[in-house]
């Protein structure tokens, strides 16, 4: 299964300035958080301290992951990398000829 870590930030200019409406915002953000990782793709989730910008890692296919983050836009920009494991690192070393 393809590995992908998600950079993501929030737009700032998305975030509600009324501390009450802000904090069921981000409430209902962590909550579909919490069910795409009972999902099964979303395999890890973390925030940078102090910032509106973190990471997660995914599993599953482009359309999945595309999927997954669409329900984020436009509260969140995201850049996606593949990830590959050191044992198919070493493979593809070994296959330079």
């Amino acid at each position: 299964m393809a590995r992908y870590l998600v950079l993501w930030e929030v737009d700032e200019s998305k975030i509600p300035l009324d501390p009450n409406v802000r904090r069921e915002s981000w409430l209902q953000a962590i909550k579909m958080t919490r069910e795409d990782m009972k999902s099964g793709s979303l395999k890890e989730y973390g925030a940078f301290l102090g910032q509106t910008k973190g990471f997660n890692i995914d599993e599953g296919t482009e359309e999945e992951i595309a999927k997954r983050i669409m329900k984020y836009i436009p509260l969140c920009r995201f850049q996606i990398i593949p990830l590959i494991t050191l044992d198919q690192l070493e493979k593809a070393i070994e296959s330079i000829k």
